[in-house]
């Protein structure tokens, strides 16, 4: 929806950015906990999303993977922002709530609407236009280079979630439950020159 901005608005409002102060990695509610590795063989930490990942492409959620889950774990929870985008708060592209603590990885193309959630317990949540899945990054023209922000949880036992939760009643339900969390940023942005590479790493055996 944001492609088809004038650049001349994107432009305009360059420097309004939610920022990122208001992911939730760094909800204060969280309280503290250990590192976990994120990353991903479609592209390295900070660099540029595949386009086949956003609204210029086909628009498909990007393959992840993760190490260093801790013992005590119940579930995983991941929660995909962009603080840049010009809004008040930052944007949620993907909420993915309930995975079982044995999941390693969701493959490409994974986060889409589940309704009532999966199999194994886990639900994909509402992005912030309030949909199931994956929202496509599109950034304004000309509002310069936009990070999108995967955090992934790994939380002690706690409360459950109705189906299809969204951001705010995730941040409330993990409030003090988080064991540990893992960051990977991709960046992306339109009608400015930008380098592809380098891709990710792969994934472990």
């Amino acid at each position: 929806m944001l492609e088809h901005l004038p650049r001349w608005l994107g432009a305009l409002l360059h420097d309004v950015r939610a920022g990122a102060s208001k992911l939730t990695i760094v909800d204060p509610t969280l309280g503290d906990f250990a590192a976990l590795n994120l990353a991903s063989p479609a592209f390295a930490d900070g660099a540029r999303l595949p386009e086949r990942f956003t609204a210029d492409g086909t628009g498909v959620s990007p393959p992840l993977y993760w190490t260093g889950v801790p013992a005590g774990t119940e579930s995983l929870a991941l929660v995909v922002e962009d603080p840049d985008a010009p809004a008040a708060q930052p944007l949620v592209h993907a909420i993915v709530w309930g995975m079982p603590p044995s999941t390693d990885q969701l493959r490409e193309g994974a986060i889409q609407a589940d309704g009532d959630g999966a199999l194994d317990g886990s639900d994909v949540g509402r992005n912030s236009y309030l949909r199931e899945g994956w929202l496509p990054p599109d950034p304004p023209s000309g509002h310069g280079e936009h990070r999108y922000v995967f955090q992934l949880f790994a939380l002690a036992p706690g409360e459950d979630l109705d189906p299809t939760p969204g951001r705010g009643a995730v941040v409330h339900a993990m409030a003090g439950r988080v064991l540990a969390a893992g960051l990977l940023t991709a960046t992306y942005s339109r009608d400015e020159p930008a380098d592809i590479g380098p891709v990710g790493s792969a994934v472990p055996a």
